[in-house]
């Protein structure tokens, strides 16, 4: 099997991540440029959680 060919350049982002960088190291660990509770906030407002989208009218019964 071939290997992958790597992208050139960097992807297009969000501006609010504007410059935002991420990193798997040989530990399995996330090394990013980022600060957690910045990209946490950006989270919350931005992306609907799945898990929570029918806790509410289960919550009303």
């Amino acid at each position: 099997m071939p290997k992958k060919m790597k992208k050139e350049g960097k992807p297009s982002v969000h501006e609010e991540l504007n410059g935002f960088d991420i990193k798997i190291d040989t530990f399995g660990e996330m090394k990013t440029n980022f600060d957690i509770d910045k990209l946490n906030i950006f989270l919350d407002a931005n992306v609907q959680d799945k898990k929570l989208i029918n806790r509410d009218l289960d919550q009303e019964e």
